[in-house]
């Protein structure tokens, strides 16, 4: 038998069991539904320690050879990069705040940057842009959730995918196949996009 394929689900809301997190799980089950032989792990990361950048660079500057460099910070991420380099495929999940992502999944998204990028080094390109140290390629789904603005105004208020999208390529080397905006929850329900989360969870299968 083939090995299982790592499924990480990240949700970066700060209330369990609300409409960011429902349609993280209703992803999930689009996965299993369609990968009999893949290994999930969902994490709330309201549910761990994760400190701010400090901006030491040390991880930025790091020679290693690693798919990670090594952060200054002790702290949860310690954890949750075990988790990032054993995944295949991701989904990252977050309700817009002003338009952008969450504090805590900025966080994350900062704390990952670095240790799992190194800066390129091209004469012919802008030095310095992020690149991934690991050539392992992994596919990712990215879901964004709006209390009140629906989907027709996704362009002029969802900031948050198109930083989560560049953040996980330049890093985790992971190229999103596709995102879902649901908007106007607190009127329409979490329910009215279950389908859409669902089939989202299948096409990474």
């Amino acid at each position: 038998m083939d090995n299982p394929m790592n499924v990480l689900a990240i949700v970066g809301s700060v209330r369990k069991g609300k409409a960011t997190d429902i349609l993280v799980d209703k992803a999930i089950e689009g996965v299993t539904s369609g990968h009999l032989n893949c290994f999930v792990k969902k994490v709330n990361l309201i549910d761990y320690r994760i400190g701010y950048c400090r901006n030491c660079l040390t991880c930025r500057d790091s020679e290693t050879k690693e798919p990670v460099a090594k952060c200054q910070i002790r702290d949860d991420m310690d954890f949750l990069n075990e988790d990032l380099l054993k995944s295949d495929s991701l989904i990252l999940g977050t309700p817009v705040h002003m338009g952008f992502a969450t504090a805590i999944m900025m966080t994350f998204l900062e704390r990952i940057c670095w240790t799992f990028a190194k800066p390129e080094k091209n004469i012919l390109t802008l030095s310095g842009c992020p690149l991934p140290r690991s050539d392992k390629k992994r596919k990712a789904v990215i879901i964004v959730t709006s209390g009140i603005v629906p989907p027709i105004y996704r362009i002029f208020c969802d900031k948050a995918t198109p930083l989560i999208r560049g953040t996980i390529r330049d890093s985790l080397n992971a190229k999103t196949i596709d995102s879902m905006y649901a908007g106007d929850i607190e009127h329409r329900g979490a329910e009215y996009y279950f389908d859409k989360a669902f089939n989202l969870g299948k096409k990474l299968v």
